[in-house]
């Protein structure tokens, strides 16, 4: 019985298989319910007594070699058959697209406008995002009890000193006017904060681009054909703008400015309300107490500062009619821009 046992041993320690089918054979061999072990087990009874603790060690350890054997098998068969499939690839698979990514369609309306206000002489300046109250309200000439300085308004850090998430751009022309003397001309693009709700027309965390000019006579003509400029490199020759009297705290006189739809061509349609234009921004002539505050010499200089949304702009150039898609990371959204450059 003992050389019975041994040569079933080396039976299943020498067993090799090439497919699926001598696997099942090897398996209704040695583990299936009818296999050559259970011959074994039936011969216990005819086993001397004190022999049958020996003999049926033997038979569990011929048992677990089965087993064992069995998933190197499988194991090996899968690796044959993964290196089978590499060495001859299926040519009729469709091919895997090397999809690389695109420009953001923010990022890309802010390097256009960047470009267009380098070509007049302007820079680009930036400046910290978590800004203290002296930049982002007082020297702006934002009063005391201004609504901007409420929660409900601004993303505060620490209340007392006033420290928050800058709530505007502006505060870069604070610290440009406070570090460099006349002539200025800088541009000032970057993420803002503001407490509100997230709707298709608005959101918490938005982009802005400020332009500040200060020289010895600058007037709201100079302003006016900056903008005039400005409008009609980006959106085209045709495009018509208007300016509406305002209020701003830093800046006397102020204007907003608008355009001419371009969804609809000035004929009215939802998107401008059936009115024919669309605000794009605001602008004005910087107030004196501001140029005093930055340490400029107002009855020397003046200037002109204008500011508008890169949101707005980006969703009016390519027709985008919820803020949301710009901060969703949707792939389908995002594909549609990827010849951007």
């Amino acid at each position: 019985m003992s050389a019975n046992i041994n040569s079933i041993k080396e039976e299943i320690e020498s067993y090799l298989v090439s497919n699926q089918e001598e696997l099942e054979q090897y398996r209704q061999r040695f583990i299936g319910r009818k296999n050559i072990l259970a011959s074994l087990f039936a011969e216990m009874k005819n086993i001397p007594a004190e022999q049958r603790k020996e003999y049926g060690q033997q038979i569990n350890e011929l048992k677990e070699a089965a087993t064992v054997k069995f998933q190197e098998l499988i194991q090996s068969l899968e690796d044959e058959q993964s290196v089978g499939q590499e060495k001859h690839p299926d040519l009729t698979l469709p091919p895997q697209p090397d999809t690389l990514g695109g420009i953001h369609p923010l990022s890309a309306t802010r390097s256009e406008i960047i470009r267009i206000f380098e070509r007049i002489g302007f820079n680009v300046s930036e400046g910290p995002e978590i800004e203290d109250d002296w930049h982002n309200f007082t020297a702006l000439n934002f009063p005391e009890n201004h609504p901007a300085r409420e929660m409900q308004d601004t993303f505060f850090i620490r209340k007392k000193p006033d420290i928050a998430l800058r709530t505007h751009t502006s505060s870069v022309q604070v610290r440009v006017m406070e570090s460099e003397r006349p002539p200025i001309r800088t541009l000032s693009p970057g993420r803002v904060y503001r407490n509100e709700a997230i709707s298709a027309r608005a959101h918490c965390v938005f982009h802005q681009v400020e332009g500040l000019f200060i020289d010895e006579g600058v007037s709201f003509a100079d302003l006016k054909q900056t903008l005039y400029y400005f409008v009609k490199e980006l959106f085209g020759k045709q495009t018509k703008v208007r300016f509406r009297p305002s209020y701003f705290p830093f800046t006397e006189p102020s204007a907003e400015m608008d355009i001419t739809c371009i969804i609809c061509g000035g004929e009215g349609c939802n998107i401008c309300k059936h009115t024919g234009w669309v605000e794009i921004g605001g602008a004005g002539m910087v107030d004196p107490q501001v140029l005093e505050n930055s340490g400029i010499d107002s009855k020397k200089y003046s200037g002109f500062a204008f500011g508008m949304g890169i949101e707005r702009i980006t969703m009016l150039k390519y027709q985008i009619r919820d803020l949301r898609l710009f901060t969703e990371n949707d792939v389908r959204f995002l594909r549609q821009f990827s010849s951007l450059t």
